[in-house]
């Protein structure tokens, strides 16, 4: 691509400040800036900055003058990449693991020059990534390469995982790992990178960069290094264009075996039963006896789809089967998993040993989760944000592209929200091109089907539809006032007034021609089997395109520059939903410009596992403090209130008729944020309180803090909640929406003999609670109205650390003090695993860990209705109340367990069906 002045100044300016000591000094980008400002004032300093870059302008005439509009703009941009925090990651063990020698491989590199590809790596990945970024990606790979098997030993099989966000760079993290391999002395290496072809070939392009240094005929990436050595080059069976075959490996390895080459072997190949198969037979070939004297690594990305054994052990699946026999031929091997959603892995049977296949693919050596940078734009950043900026609500589909349709489903045309996306993606590349981003790619996801029949006829409206808009920008765009006179004008103006209007940095009229200029540029593509034209980022020049497809977009594939996605799909499961998520990633430059158009349900939905997710990876980080193992953290997954339900039917359903599931409430607080809208309950529920109040009043018993009282008998407790009036969605939700797993709480209640404490909460409306000389006010909150049901604001009934009244004030000190030391001593102190010496604390759950009896958290609302249409803001009184579980990761007897029933079942069964794709 030609760069302009302002990315060629930029990358010399970045290339200054990477030499300079971390981190860098206060105002140290704004002085350097200023210093280049300067030079481009006098003809001197141009003549320099000419002299710089004499292989792209021809004269000093040539060379742009930035404006302070321009530079100011760089100052942020570098700022931003200049300030990414990254941590190490977290590490649990296996039982027989913490027995093991976990340093070897940190021994193998002191004192040695052992680490040529390692090296080569580090080189290459520091002209796209900060060097912080490429250290901690170092340091993290050398943690899990002493998790691995050392290829001096005679014999071993590690098995491990990795797990990543979506989009985080797991790929640059196995690279890593597959050169530390090769320097350690693994022969052979073998990366299953997918089960589709764009998938492969994505991966086979990135290593030949990384690892291998060529592409197809020519040398590039770590050749293109100084001290490259070409009889050090990998020795790779696979290229981009194609995949494993057994004629075609041999030529490639021109009569070089395993035993007389000094480099390694490298498979790149996709998820494919008859290709794995052409890999196990062709060892098979020339090791009849199988390989005995080296080591093999095997790479498992997307782990958790096709390898997992769903069938009886007798008869496992293909894939499991083929991926066993393969680590079965070796006599020392590792087999590592990477994938952002482990929840089918930590189900797979981790007593299944057999003698034919070996072990299944159980991560009984170690599970790592990575940490991604703090420029990652992921889950945590777009569900979790209380403003919601960057979601779009759609609203406007059933007519026109239901959730249920079949394969044969006639569009007629593409819903209102889908055209606005468009209009907000070529405003999106005419804002980057004038962010002086136009060598950057950049593309829209339309993920709306899970047919390829159906992807053509979107595409073919989504087509149709930017012509008019075209053939009017063409005639009108660049006329004043357009958009009064042009409707297709005055739709993008509406588009930018709706999501940039005093917002951006540039206006309306600017815009607008930008957007006339870049029109032409725009590809509209169909991604998946059969399409005649492939989706394929050009390196010399920059794309924009809408990309429709499905499960070739769903897991693995990278959109360069995505900044509108548009969502519709049905589902779930949790991992399938994440996979789809192909918007999580980096978004450095343009991170303001990103929104996703999908409904209010799967939005919430995305919210409840990013909820549950973190709460796991705080899991994790406790199991390495109290030094427990994968198989620890596999219940906890399988037990979670928030996830376990669904991936352990999922798992166990093409074998069940009927399934029991155990849920762990230790540590969680469950709340009644979906309440019901009947008047006539709600008083009831009022009444209930108030009722439970007073009888605790005339019983006597302590109140030991204001409107908090202790030791309850739990027949108070449980007659209060059977009484309570619920919303209770279906018979097969089971609280998993509405946060509130009502039969496992009171299952809980009827097995746990316990003591309770109960709390009544006060708030600040000018509503008093009036209940047996109880003194405090009703609490304000949020409510919106659905059609059955008032949801409490952000499904969070208590607020800040009301939880904290059940301990005392010396224990949540403490627990502050904590928290306040680890967050400065968070990225300096470490551990003997690398990670955080202080316990990363939420706050929450380190209260319910000091608790001792479960806790009863009662409210009453003076609700303010938001959505209401009728009137404006209208207020209600409501009932809700929540219940604290004491405990956390370690405690391990108050289980319950409940029969799903068959209702449940034969939904699951039917989203199941939804999950097979046909593109």
């Amino acid at each position: 691509m030609i760069k302009n002045t302002y990315q060629i100044l930029k990358e010399e300016i970045t290339s200054r400040l990477e030499k300079r000591p971390k981190p860098l000094q206060e105002n140290e980008i704004e002085n350097t800036i200023k210093t280049f400002k300067k030079m481009q004032e006098s003809n001197e300093g141009r003549a320099l900055l000419s002299d710089l870059y004499f292989n792209v302008y021809d004269d000093i005439e040539s060379l742009q003058v930035l404006d302070d509009t321009q530079w100011g703009r760089m100052v942020k941009e570098l700022e931003t990449s200049f300030d990414v925090k990254t941590t190490l990651g977290i590490i649990v063990t296996g039982k027989e693991q913490k027995e093991r020698d976990n340093e070897w491989w940190s021994v193998f590199l002191k004192g040695t020059k052992k680490n040529y590809y390692s090296n080569n790596y580090k080189k290459i990945m520091s002209k796209s990534l900060t060097k912080n970024v490429v250290k901690n990606i170092d340091e993290d790979m050398d943690i899990v390469m002493n998790c691995l098997g050392n290829p001096k030993e005679e014999e071993f099989e590690r098995y491990g995982m990795v797990v990543g966000n979506v989009q985080a760079g797991k790929t640059a993290n196995y690279s890593s790992l597959i050169c530390k391999a090769a320097d350690a002395g693994y022969k052979f290496i073998v990366v299953i990178a997918g089960s589709m072809d764009n998938l492969r070939e994505q991966t086979q392009e990135r290593l030949n960069l990384t690892f291998i240094g060529r592409d197809i005929d020519k040398n590039i990436g770590v050749a293109s290094l100084s001290d490259y050595r070409e009889d050090k080059r990998p020795i790779s069976l696979t290229s981009r264009l194609k995949d494993f075959n057994k004629e075609e490996a041999d030529r490639n390895a021109q009569g070089v075996s395993l035993d007389s080459t000094s480099s390694p072997v490298i498979i790149i190949t996709k998820k494919n039963t008859k290709t794995l198969n052409n890999i196990y037979q062709w060892i098979k070939t020339h090791y009849p006896n199988g390989v005995e004297n080296h080591a093999m690594l095997l790479i498992d990305d997307e782990s958790d789809y096709a390898s997992i054994n769903t069938k009886a052990e007798e008869d496992p699946t293909k894939t499991n089967e083929l991926i066993r026999s393969l680590l079965k031929l070796f006599k020392k091997s590792s087999y590592v998993a990477f994938t952002a959603t482990p929840y089918a892995n930590i189900f797979i049977d981790h007593n299944t040993d057999n003698e034919t296949l070996g072990k299944d693919l159980f991560p009984e050596d170690f599970i790592y989760c990575l940490n991604a940078p703090s420029n990652y734009f992921g889950s945590e950043k777009i569900f979790l944000d209380k403003k919601r900026k960057y979601f779009y609500d759609v609203d406007d589909f059933q007519s026109t592209l239901p959730f249920t349709h079949k394969k044969e489903h006639s569009l007629f045309d593409i819903p209102e929200s889908l055209k606005d996306a468009i209009r907000l993606f070529v405003i999106n590349i005419a804002v980057r091109n004038l962010r002086e981003q136009e060598n950057s790619h950049n593309s829209m996801l339309v993920h709306a089907s899970r047919f390829k029949n159906v992807h053509g006829k979107i595409a073919k409206h989504v087509k149709e539809y930017y012509e008019d808009l075209k053939d009017s920008l063409i005639v009108d765009g660049k006329k004043n006032n357009s958009s009064t006179k042009n409707n297709f004008i005055g739709a993008i103006k509406t588009t930018f007034d709706k999501h940039y209007e005093d917002y951006l940095e540039f206006d309306w009229d600017l815009i607008i021609k930008k957007v006339v200029d870049i029109l032409d540029s725009v590809k509209i593509i169909e991604v998946h089997s059969g399409v005649k034209e492939k989706l394929k980022y050009q390196k010399d020049s920059p794309m924009n395109v809408i990309v429709i497809g499905g499960t070739s977009l769903a897991r693995g594939y990278t959109l360069e520059g995505l900044s509108v996605s548009y969502f519709l799909r049905n589902t779930i499961f949790y991992d399938t939903l994440m996979q789809m998520g192909r918007w999580f990633g980096y978004r450095t430059e343009y991170e303001d410009l990103c929104k996703i158009y999908t409904t209010e349900d799967i939005f919430k939905r995305f919210k409840t596992i990013t909820e549950a997710t973190l709460d796991l990876i705080d899991d994790l980080q406790q199991m390495n403090i109290n030094k427990m193992t994968p198989r620890d953290f596999g219940l906890s997954v399988k037990q979670h209130p928030d996830s376990g339900l669904q991936v352990t039917a999922k798992n166990k359903l093409k074998n069940s008729e009927s399934i029991y599931f155990e849920m762990k409430l230790d540590g969680h607080l469950k709340e009644t944020s979906w309440i019901l809208k009947e008047e006539e309950s709600n008083k009831k529920n009022l009444e209930y309180i108030r009722n439970l109040i007073k009888k605790i009043i005339d019983s006597k018993y302590i109140e030991s803090k204001k409107r908090y009282w202790t030791d309850i008998p739990k027949d108070l407790v449980s007659n209060f909640v059977n009484d309570f009036i619920m919303y209770e969605p279906s018979a097969d939700d089971f609280g998993i929406k509405s946060k509130m797993p009502i039969k496992f709480v009171k299952e809980y209640i009827k097995q746990e003999n316990t003591l309770w404490d109960v709390a009544i909460y006060s708030g600040n409306s000018n509503k008093s609670l009036n209940i047996e000389g109880v003194d405090g006010s009703y609490q304000e909150r949020k409510v919106t109205e659905k059609e059955k049901f008032y949801e409490v604001e952000h499904r969070q009934v208590s607020s800040g650390n009301a939880e904290s009244i059940a301990i005392s004030l010396e224990e949540f000190t403490k627990i502050k003090e904590l928290k306040r030391i680890n967050k400065q001593q968070r990225e300096t102190t470490k551990n003997e695993n690398g990670n955080n010496e202080l316990e990363i604390y939420n706050v929450r759950k380190a209260i319910r860990n000091k608790m001792k009896k479960p806790l009863l958290m009662l409210h009453i609302i003076d609700a303010e209705i938001t959505n209401n249409e009728n009137d404006t803001s209208p207020r209600i009184e409501l009932a809700a109340f929540g219940i604290s579980f004491p405990g956390g990761i370690v405690t391990t007897s108050r289980n319950v367990k409940l029969q799903v029933n068959t209702v449940f079942l034969q939904n699951l069964q039917t989203m199941l069906e939804d999950e097979e794709y046909d593109d």
